[in-house]
């Protein structure tokens, strides 16, 4: 078979010889600026000329094919190496790569077809039927193309697939696999796409933004005209519930948040999908062929078009940042990537900000601006929808009724005019005000109205009556949570308070930390209107008891509203956020004494926290610490309720029954002396209490029993647990005893809190703690909380809240069950920790992406009686071991220890005695103990600081032998 072109061959694929009548240099292939509109990448002229070369005229085709593969593979190297080169030069250019990446298969695909076509398996006289025509679909066919997507092809046929264009289509599909494209394809008929795409609204998509490539341009003409007759113009609003409904959906699909840990750039709220469904509704119901286009619609004015090209470019620079680390479709924003972005971007560590934290701030900006933009289009493409139906496309009846001026239509409430909110900026204000009180939504053409104006929010800040609105909404008793979010979504919230708008965005980068600071902020004051009306019973029982007693209900919602607004600025966010309280309670109107208790709270926002999870509540001084700040009921009451919000709204399983019973043993013990009574006598109290009601659960045990059970726990372990607890470990001992056994678990997994809790009773001796710990790093467990006590028995009843390597409940059987073994050996001695410990890699995932500084705190100031090391370290397999390990060969007795793992920083807080049973006071051995503590968290610090530069070095090392700067 001859490979030569044929002449008639034009006619089965027009226009393919006018795209290369291009006067241009005779080499493989160009590099141009990537901005430039008038690409070339490929030099047509120089690969007909090389394949002319490399192929004989009596070539079979499959030999046609190879030949034709390896040229373009030679081409299309150089090519793609450039347009990343290009990209890593000039970070902000996004939307450009795309386009050249799309640019560039363009060519690949029209000199690959001109050849398959042409050359491999030419005809002189097509047939009618023979007719094809190439579509580009999908992201491909709005000339988008990240690094590693999806070519999405459409292969359009008048009628049925013949033999000859099934050949054509295969040998294109399997060149471009070959290459190493993923290709997503179709090859259907005319009928079939009509078809199709009234019954699935994924294809109607797909041919909303169809693009001729090449072939049979009249058959692409047809498909275009009989779309827009029988689909597009039929069923309009169908189409733009759809694609809202497919919204909602995928948005909850991937968390319903802006604002989750490692967002989905592409599928996430806020993300690249929610900027494309707003152009597909406007190219299915207005035919527009740009984003500029909605401006002469007045859908959009020429400033909203701006932000919208902005947020895009934003996005697709983040997304092809993504792709070109991965070396794939990686579109999930994790903390490593995060890191590794954030600097190719430049964004640097300022005073209390790091750079990492600074390029998510502007990520979480970015989503909420596409948030915005899309109220702003869903309002006039409701207003315009509702003037010709009489009725919204929500399917909302409109009502005609007002309330102080503002209408309600299609039941939410809107404005009369758009410049009815800037001539009164107040008005603002008392709109969110009016849908709290009377639970209406808010219409999107009032929020537009609001984002349009906020500038004249600078003019009220002062005005009495708009902080008197603002503080209404914050403290009334329908809830505020729904309209500060609705606020802070609309940008009026950080624009009245500005202090606010600073921490608006503002994210931690750790594990810990869910949400960015403005969310936590209204989580947490939906959890204090939660607590109020009795929502959280179950959970906290203690703080819906509280509430009812406390006078400065008031402050104590300002409180919360200001505790975190002072972070990333540098210094203690607590102090400084005190600060920004004594300025701006005056302004909301606050009495001098309630600004007083609303800065001392933010001040000590963490205070009681930090007192129940990281001290002995046994011990008689951290109870009198504490006291001396607190001073008084009122305050103890506001600063207990604060926490318990504050820790609720941190993120999903951090409320957890252990922390509850920490809180509570601390406000129980403080409210007891500040009521002026004895704290034994009020322990004592809640003692009897506790074992009452244990032994009315205890029914079919004798008095004998119960008795001897009470004995063996000390006043700590009855403060420490709920009754269904002690009834578990009621049976352990009894168990045990009965059995003779030496060693006895209690396995019971929590799936509300996402926990599995490890119960062990065994007999008490110098480094158990230790060794139980090894033992639960050798089967995976990570160990989240820990709780030691010693029986008067002498036995030893410790509690562990663990969880497994994804940070779940440890529950598979098989897991347990090797759990339960490696206790059981280690503890027997017939395993050894540290040699089989050192066979796991030292390397952590956790402690590649995340910094946490070790740290070493020894003190005798905090108990009377014990020295008390706290230790802050990113958390690893095998931590807790090694930190205990080293205590017990310095000769140290553990009498309590606290273990609290805050997302990947491990602090660890341990009671010590000497070997005599003294407080530790020799000077040389407490430096030493700090010294050893040091060196156990600090090397395996470093080796980890080492294996990521030796990562980067490797990595910059490969860029500059491939030419990537």
């Amino acid at each position: 078979m001859s490979l030569k072109p044929i002449k008639q061959q034009v006619n089965f694929c027009s226009n393919l010889t006018s795209v290369y009548a291009t006067d241009v240099p005779s080499k493989k292939f160009r590099h141009m600026d990537i901005n430039s509109k008038q690409q070339i990448f490929i030099d047509p002229n120089y690969l007909r000329k090389e394949l002319d070369i490399r192929l004989s005229e009596e070539a079979p085709p499959h030999v046609g094919r190879q030949a034709l593969l390896k040229l373009i593979g030679e081409a299309i190297g150089p090519s793609t190496k450039e347009i990343r080169r290009q990209f890593e030069n000039d970070q902000s250019l996004g939307s450009a790569t795309i386009r050249s990446n799309a640019l560039l298969v363009d060519q690949v695909l029209k000199f690959a077809i001109e050849t398959i076509v042409g050359r491999i398996y030419p005809t002189a006289q097509p047939t009618s039927g023979e007719r094809l025509c190439f579509v580009a679909v999908g992201g491909y066919g709005r000339s988008e193309l990240a690094p590693s997507s999806d070519i999405d092809l459409l292969f359009l046929l008048p009628y049925r697939l013949t033999p000859r264009t099934e050949q054509i289509v295969e040998s294109l599909l399997y060149l471009l696999w070959d290459l190493g494209f993923k290709v997503g394809h179709a090859t259907r008929s005319m009928e079939e796409c009509i078809r199709l795409s009234r019954e699935d609204i994924t294809v109607r998509t797909a041919l909303l933004e169809a693009r001729f490539l090449f072939g049979n341009k009249k058959l692409f003409a047809q498909l275009r005209r009989q779309f827009r007759r029988d689909v597009s113009l039929d069923i309009k609003l169908d189409f733009v519930k759809a694609k809202l409904a497919e919204r909602d959906t995928r948005h909850l699909r991937m968390g319903d948040s802006r604002y989750v840990l490692e967002p989905n750039v592409k599928d996430g709220k806020g993300g690249l999908r929610d900027l494309q469904t707003l152009f597909w509704i406007s190219k299915y119901l207005y035919r527009v062929e740009t984003v500029s286009d909605l401006i002469k619609q007045d859908f959009l004015t020429s400033k909203e078009v701006g932000r919208f090209a902005k947020a895009e470019n934003f996005l697709w620079t983040v997304r092809c940042h993504l792709h070109y680390l991965t070396g794939r479709a990686e579109d999930r924003l994790t903390f490593d990537l995060q890191s590794e972005i954030s600097k190719k971007l430049g964004y640097k560590d300022h005073a209390g900000t790091r750079g990492i934290e600074r390029f998510m701030k502007h990520y979480y900006l970015t989503a909420k601006e596409v948030g915005d933009l899309t109220r702003i289009f869903c309002a006039a493409l409701e207003s315009e929808q509702g003037q010709r139906t009489r009725f919204s496309f929500l399917g909302l009846t409109w009502l005609h009724r007002e309330i102080s001026g503002f209408p309600i239509q299609a039941g939410r409430l809107s404005v009369s005019s758009a410049k009815e909110l800037a001539d009164n900026p107040t008005r603002m204000l008392l709109l969110f005000s009016i849908a709290q009180k009377h639970v209406l939504d808010i219409h999107p053409k009032a929020l537009r109205s609001v984002t349009r104006h906020l500038r004249r929010v600078d003019s009220i800040r002062n005005d009495p009556e708009a902080n008197r609105l603002f503080l209404k909404i914050l403290t009334s008793p329908t809830g505020a949570e729904t309209p500060l979010r609705r606020m802070n979504e609309a940008g009026l919230y950080g624009r009245f308070v500005p202090d606010f708008g600073r921490v608006v965005a503002q994210m931690q980068h750790d594990m810990y930390h869910v949400f960015t600071v403005d969310e936590h902020t209204i989580f947490a004051i939906g959890i204090l209107h939660g607590i109020e009306g009795g929502h959280f019973q179950d959970n906290m029982p203690l703080a819906g008891d509280v509430v009812a007693k406390i006078s400065s209900r008031r402050a104590l919602y300002v409180a919360l509203f200001l505790h975190d607004i002072a972070k990333g600025r540098g210094g203690d966010h607590s102090v400084l956020g005190a600060r920004v309280a004594e300025q701006l309670c005056p302004r909301l109107g606050l009495s001098s004494e309630e600004t007083e208790t609303v800065s001392w709270l933010v001040k000590n926002h963490l205070l009681m926290s930090r007192i129940a999870f990281h001290r002995d509540l046994g011990d008689p001084k951290s109870i009198n610490d504490f006291l001396k700040k607190v001073q008084s009921l009122e305050r103890l009451r506001l600063l207990f309720l604060l926490t318990v919000a504050d820790i609720c709204a941190v993120g999903p399983n951090v409320w957890n029954n252990w922390k509850a019973s920490l809180l509570r043993e601390l406000y129980f013990a403080s409210e007891a002396l500040l009521s002026g009574g004895q704290d034994a006598t009020g322990r004592e109290k809640r003692i009897n209490k506790s074992q009452d009601e244990l032994r009315i659960l205890l029914d079919n045990w004798s008095d004998e029993e119960v008795s001897r059970f009470f004995v063996l726990g000390s006043p700590s372990y009855w403060l420490s647990f709920e009754n269904q607890v002690y009834v578990r470990h009621a049976l352990l001992v009894r168990k045990a005893n009965k059995s003779r056994d030496d060693i006895a678990l209690d396995i019971t997994v929590d799936e509300l809190n996402g926990i599995t809790e490890l119960t062990i009773y065994t007999p008490d001796n110098p480094g158990l703690f230790s060794r139980i710990a090894g033992a639960m790093a050798l089967s995976g467990a990570n160990i989240v909380e820990a709780k030691a006590f010693t029986m008067t028995n002498g036995m030893a009843l410790d509690v562990f809240s663990i969880q497994d390597s994804a940070g779940r409940a440890f529950k598979e059987p098989t897991s347990i069950e090797r759990l339960k073994e490696k206790v059981r050996l280690t503890l027997t001695g017939q395993l050894t920790i540290a040699h089989e410990l050192a066979k796991f890699p030292t390397t952590s995932t956790i402690g590649s992406v995340f910094n946490v500084a070790p740290r070493v705190l020894l003190n005798n100031f905090v108990s009377q009686t014990h020295s008390v090391v706290e230790i802050n370290s990113c958390d690893r397999a095998g931590l807790l071991y090694e930190i205990t390990e080293t205590l017990t060969k310095l000769g140290l007795q553990v009498s309590s220890a606290l273990i609290m793992t805050y997302g990947e920083r491990a602090v660890d807080v341990f009671y010590l005695k000497d070997a005599f049973g003294m407080q530790i006071t020799h000077k040389g051995k407490l430096g030493q103990i700090r010294r050893e503590l040091l060196k156990v968290i600090s090397d395996k610090h470093l080796a980890k600081l080492e294996v990521k530069l030796s990562t980067k070095l490797k990595r910059d090392n490969l860029n500059k032998k491939v030419g990537v700067q």
